[in-house]
């Protein structure tokens, strides 16, 4: 479908919406139906609202509405509440985009008006530092050669500026005319896509001829951008509103649900279909015993036989049913999602995770997942600004066989190089020619007219920096001319046509024009495999493979030059099939691509730049330590196999042993090669295997040899495949499951020559498989990849913000990433396993109480406890309590870094399983038979009121959660201690003031509790019987079996003292053979972490 924009006419300006801007999840009138619609499409809100309802029904509630109605009502509060308070910010924010001013220009006359107010077809005009208002086609700017430049950091994260051109057609437009212009654009409907806008532009006569003119993304003005360094810049508005790039580009990410989430969602179907068996049971006996005992008592009131409702047999087990409600607990949601939020605050203040050198804090984006973090399996990290610095220096070049740079890998200072320029060799000066113009690189001039270059390349900046250092200086470009001085002359080149990169043509090229000698040249840059397939027939190239090998194997970034020298009638044609392909609105990108082939050939290759690109601090020391705490590690590129393996070595991805080698797939293309080879026969030495092959056939095999080696190699964890992309896509076409299996037999990967959209393939297999996956970049390349993965880190590097802002959590450098995961990320999900568990275990309590005080009541779902006290033991009693655990730690930050394997405990999920919540389970029971035993032998004489019994019961509740919570605190601090016992002490407080109030049912009862030394023997005995097995069990366990996190834990409290030096070597020779096992055990047989297996319930 094609969009047609009238310029300056009235008459079609309301075919399209206005440049209204709403973000706004809900209006006035919608809020409340709406919000209440979302919050019950979730179960557990479901559940409890037919609760809630069942509960008004006062022939079968045993308790008041209140119990279960006053948690969901606030519950739904703090929600909606939530909910309408991010909605009046982004209402705020519209109101103030919508209201500001902005120049319109009609018929020639300025005239300010609301931005809202913008209709298409309208002529905008900007001023410098305006941000852009809507999505316009830039028709003229101040600038003589019709340049504008751009800030998009705000739509696509990259700092660096953008040179914005006019189409050629409105190039020779005067101010004048510019108001007055009459047109039409043809392009596309709107979409998200906010690097392609394939489109064209015609202007109506007196003004132009009929001519039909190309518009790219270079020739657009898009919505939140800011215009920079320009004085005014005025275009055509396409696109307004919510219909613009940059709003169709908005919506809400996808919730994404932990490990933890799905296994606490499993829990609790597990637990509600134990309900529901419980109820059933309970409802017939409670019916057996009504029709054999109960009507026989006539104090019961039960109607007489004939006189009961149809419906009397369900009364009995809805009465259960409302009675067990409790065992989901209410609150687990409002708990997880308060204690997920003080997570993720903790990563924002984390000041160790604070890069000073970029003045970038960590952040959290995603509030929801940092339990995750502890869980992580699988890392897939980008290469270039992730792992390495993005500082690009050129070190290295060969030109016409020779190469350049000493043994410092300095080129610059290579006395036969500076030679070759003094005399002018013409080779080395066409090749310093290629660097300085092929390039999309934005020279600016300072008043001291000193020259700096903006790009967006850093490869490319490198490369025109380096030119300009050997006396080949780019000093000024604009849309249709450059200039360069070279040894003082000044030679001016037109820019007649560009070839843009792509990441599927690996390569760029400009068509120029001598100004001296009017000869048309192509200059071309690329990838080697992208370019000297393309030399002219003749030439050798031999020599510059085996540079290009050399250059990557010192783990160096290669480029291969090249330049032709056109014809004019050469050029002509092809210019004419160029303006063609770049006029046509479908498959405009292919097309272009088959012109731009069709140029691109007979190349006379001038030679190979290799640029350095450093590691960046502290990164081989963060990938060992992630290795060592049992995480897989792979390193996704698009640089060359010998160089993304090189950078392998030096960032401890792979280990090099005697005999390692690399070698290219040129030199050895089939079968499966081994980097190091002796592995077979010593396999304890890291290596590498490389998959490919030069036909289809090859790479297969090669996949299917690199499996077997796997699978028949002891320790195959310290092995390592590499394959590039082109293998990649014939492997995903033919074999993904044997990829699958290498995949999933491999700790480590190094993928090269990946584009991005390989890079999101490689996350879906991890995932699809079932295995949590981190995804790592800094680039916008990157985004496809974090926003696959299970969680997405972004680094606010020098390509700019925009994988920062598409991921859940941003850092400034790599060597953070351990921080993020070991700590934060583990602390986190230890922490959420026991608030999970710890909420169903105090639920379980008192409903076990309240069943087994049913088979005291005739089965009759009769309640022991009053309705208050339920609410508040939900609400007020147990909530707070369990919120200490946010700030637990079971053993210090040093220790974990120490001991990263320590994280194999979380990522096997031995927190939070099936066998964990069994063992709340069992305690809930236990203490449940604890505490109604002991309250029944002591309070129940005839003399016992119910309240009493009631509250000795809950007394007893209480007394025990204050312990279990103090006894799995393994640090303590002046929060943790007021909200323990300071809860502890105002539930009698509470207590004590509601039985002071003549009206309620608990008048008097804890003032008569109190005074009663019976009762303090009671809570007494509770906690002594209720806790003393769990100590005894615990401390014979730490004594003759303890776990990793004990002999920690004993390793810390010793300090490595000369007095305990015997114990403290032998506690760590246990802790050794304990990780080790476990290492051995998750190795031998592992299942993914999200696998529905039955195995990998863990």
């Amino acid at each position: 479908m094609k969009r047609f924009v009238y310029i300056n006419d009235d008459s079609c300006r309301y075919s399209y919406c206005d440049n209204r801007i709403s973000n706004t999840k809900y209006t006035l009138w919608n809020f409340l139906p709406k919000n209440l619609w979302e919050q019950f499409r979730r179960f557990m809100n479901q559940y409890f609202l037919l609760i809630a309802c069942l509960q008004l029904w006062s022939r079968i509630t045993p308790v008041s509405p209140a119990t279960t109605w006053g948690p969901l009502i606030i519950i739904f509060i703090v929600s909606a509440s939530k909910e309408a308070w991010d909605d009046y910010n982004r209402y705020l924010s519209d109101k103030k985009a919508n209201e500001r001013k902005i120049w319109l220009v009609k018929n020639g006359i300025h005239r300010q008006i609301k931005a809202q107010e913008i209709h298409v077809g309208d002529v905008v005009w900007l001023h410098e530092n305006d941000e852009i208002p809507c999505d316009l086609v830039l028709i003229g700017t101040s600038d003589p050669q019709g340049i504008c430049y751009v800030e998009t950091a705000a739509l696509d994260g990259e700092t660096d500026l953008k040179t914005r051109i006019i189409p050629p057609i409105s190039a020779n437009l005067s101010v004048e005319q510019l108001g007055k212009v009459k047109g039409v654009v043809e392009c596309p409907n709107p979409d998200n896509d906010i690097r392609r806008f394939d489109a064209n532009m015609r202007l109506f006569l007196p003004i132009i001829d009929n001519e039909k003119c190309p518009l790219t993304i270079n020739n657009t003005l898009l919505q939140s951008c800011y215009l920079r360094y320009t004085e005014w810049a005025c275009g055509v508005a396409v696109y307004t509103g919510n219909e613009t790039k940059s709003g169709m580009s908005r919506g809400a990410a996808e919730p994404k649900l932990t490990a933890a989430d799905a296994i606490i969602d499993k829990l609790t179907i597990a637990i509600f279909m134990f309900q529901i068996v419980v109820v059933l049971v309970l409802g017939y006996f409670g019916n057996a015993w009504k029709y054999t005992e109960g009507l026989k008592q006539w104090y019961l009131m039960y109607p007489v036989e004939g006189e009961a409702p149809w419906y009397d047999f369900s009364i009995i087990p809805l009465r259960f049913e409302l009675l067990c409600s409790i065992m989901i607990p209410i609150s687990i949601k409002v708990t997880l999602d308060l204690a997920k939020g003080v997570y993720a605050k903790f990563i924002d203040w984390d000041e160790q995770m604070f890069d000073w050198e970029t003045n970038t804090p960590a952040h959290s984006a995603n509030t929801a997942i940092s339990e995750d973090l502890g869980q992580v399996e699988y890392i897939l990290s980008d290469k270039t600004g992730t792992l390495t610095e993005n500082k690009m220096i050129l070190k290295r070049c060969c030109i016409s066989d020779t190469s350049y740079g000493n043994d410092n890998g300095d080129q610059l200072n290579d006395v036969r190089l500076v030679n070759a320029i003094s005399s002018n060799d013409p080779d080395v000066i066409k090749f310093l020619l290629v660097m300085a113009l092929c390039n999309t690189v934005v020279p600016i001039k300072s008043n001291d007219d000193t020259v700096s270059y903006k790009a967006q390349s850093q490869d490319e900046e490198a490369l025109v920096n380096a030119a300009a250092n050997l006396n080949m200086m780019l000093i000024s470009k604009d849309s249709s001319t450059a200039e360069i001085c070279f040894n003082g002359s000044k030679f001016r080149y037109e820019l007649l046509d560009i070839l843009e990169f792509t990441s599927d043509r690996k390569r760029m090229s400009v068509v120029v024009k001598e100004g001296q000698t009017g000869k048309i040249l192509l200059l071309s840059k690329g990838a080697d495999e992208a370019l000297l397939p393309r030399a002219c027939p003749g030439q050798q190239i031999q020599r510059y493979l085996e540079a290009a090998e050399m250059y990557s194997q010192l783990g160096l970034r290669t480029l291969c030059l090249g330049w032709r020298d056109l014809k004019e009638s050469e050029y002509k044609e092809w210019s004419k099939n160029f303006q063609e392909a770049s006029c046509s609105l479908d498959n405009r990108e292919f097309k272009i691509a088959e012109v731009c082939h069709s140029l691109e050939r007979d190349l006379h290759i001038l030679g190979v730049t290799a640029i350095e690109d450093r590691l960046q601090d502290g990164v081989p020391e963060t990938i060992k330590l992630l290795r060592n705490a049992g995480i897989n590690v792979w390193m996704l590129t698009g640089d060359k196999q010998n160089t993304a393996i090189q950078i392998g070595l030096l960032c401890n991805l792979i280990t090099s042993g005697p005999g390692f080698e690399s070698r290219s797939p040129r030199i050895a293309q089939a079968g499966v090669r081994l980097a190091t080879d002796t592995l077979p026969q010593t396999p304890h030495r890291a290596g590498a295997l490389c998959t490919g092959g030069k036909t289809e056939e090859d790479i297969l095999r090669s996949l299917e040899r690199a499996l077997l080696i796997m699978k028949n190699t002891s320790e195959t964890k310290d092995l390592a495949f590499v394959l590039d992309g082109w293998a990649l896509e014939i492997i995903l076409k033919h074999s993904k499951e044997s990829f699958t299996r290498l995949a999933m037999l491999s700790k480590t990967g190094i993928c090269c020559r990946m584009t991005p959209l390989q890079k999101a393939q490689l996350v879906a297999i991890l995932k699809s498989a079932g295995y949590l996956t981190l995804a790592i970049g800094d680039g916008g390349n990157d985004v496809r990849m974090i926003q696959e993965a299970n969680i997405g880190v972004g680094i606010s590097g020098r390509e700019g913000l925009q994988a920062a802002r598409a991921a859940d959590y941003s850092i400034g450098k790599f060597k953070f990433l351990k921080r993020l995961i070991l700590i934060h990320g583990r602390y986190s999900y230890n922490r959420t396993a026991f608030i999970s568990q710890y909420s169903f275990y105090k639920s379980l309590l008192i409903c076990f109480i309240q069943i087994m005080f049913a088979f005291l009541s005739g089965l009759s779902g009769t309640s022991l406890f009053n309705s208050i006290s339920l609410m508040a033991y939900n609400v007020f009693y147990t909530s707070l309590p369990v919120m200490t655990i946010i700030f637990d730690k079971d053993i210090s930050e040093t220790t974990v870094m120490q001991y990263p394997q320590i994280l194999l405990h979380s990522q096997a999920g031995r927190l939070l399983n099936p066998a964990t919540f069994c063992g709340w389970f069992g305690r809930s029971l236990y203490h449940a038979l604890v505490v109604f035993f002991i309250t029944i032998s002591a309070y129940s004489d005839e003399k016992s009121e119910m309240q009493e019994l009631s509250m000795v019961a809950l007394s007893g509740c209480i007394w025990l959660q204050a312990f279990v919570v103090t006894m799995d605190t393994n640090s303590f601090t002046y929060p943790q201690i007021l909200l323990i016992w300071g809860n502890f002490v105002a539930f009698y407080m509470i207590n004590l003031i509601l039985s002071a109030i003549p009206s309620l049912q608990l008048y008097t009862i804890m003032f008569r509790l109190c005074s009663q030394p019976s009762y303090w023997i009671s809570m007494a005995l509770t906690v002594a019987v209720g806790m003393g097995p769990v100590v005894a069990f615990r401390y014979f366990k730490n004594l003759y079996q303890p776990s990793a996190i004990n002999i920690l834990k004993q390793i810390e409290q010793s300090n490595g003292s000369i007095q305990t030096s015997g114990n403290l070597e032998s506690a760590r020779a246990k802790l050794t053979n304990l990780l080790t096992g476990s290492r051995k055990i998750r190795d031998s047989n592992y299942h993914p972490l999200l696998s529905d297996s039955a195995e990998s319930a863990r």
